[in-house]
């Protein structure tokens, strides 16, 4: 995880002024994005459904010093989505340098036993919530001049596992 040290005192480079949005940033692969880009001077915003979770993560960030916030937000949710994009529009001034679509969706089941609805929603929050919030931050982006999207994806949309049935979170997180 990352340290509390500043970027200019570790000698590393600096995020200074830039603004990052990172989805689904309390747990895992997410949570420590958004520690490395604050620990890096970004300013972050994050998102996860779970607000008891965020709340916690909000007071480990802040006795550390870092420059994060977050919301609540089920990205799998077209109106969650734009609500988040209101937020993130008003706290950033308009501008974003970063955004970091991390969210992953998967069901532990056989392709044959998948529902309809739970196939629907692997899709709206893996490969619908990429799409939707890089449309709904382009402005954003654009603005900036210098906007980067990183979309986050896994080992398990190129290399099969067949002990480990998650085809439909392999075709919505796929490269």
């Amino acid at each position: 995880m990352a340290s509390s040290s500043s970027a200019q005192e570790t000698g590393r480079w600096s995020l200074a002024g830039a603004t990052a949005l990172v989805t689904g940033g309390s747990k895992g692969i997410g949570r420590a994005i958004v520690e490395e880009l604050a620990s890096f001077g970004a300013t972050v915003h994050t998102c996860a459904r779970n607000e008891a979770t965020l709340n916690s993560c909000l007071e480990e960030w802040s006795a550390k010093k870092l420059s994060i916030t977050s919301s609540v937000c089920d990205v799998s949710a077209r109106a969650d989505r734009e609500a988040l994009a209101g937020r993130v529009t008003a706290m950033f001034d308009g501008k974003l340098d970063i955004l970091v679509n991390n969210v992953g969706f998967l069901f532990l089941k056989p392709a044959v036993n998948v529902t309809p609805e739970e196939l629907s929603r692997v899709m709206a929050g893996n490969l619908e919530s990429c799409f939707h919030l890089s449309q709904l931050m382009h402005p954003l982006l654009k603005t900036s001049g210098k906007g980067n999207v990183v979309n986050i994806s896994g080992i398990s949309t190129v290399t099969g596992f067949p002990s480990l049935p998650i085809c439909a979170f392999c075709a919505a997180k796929g490269n």
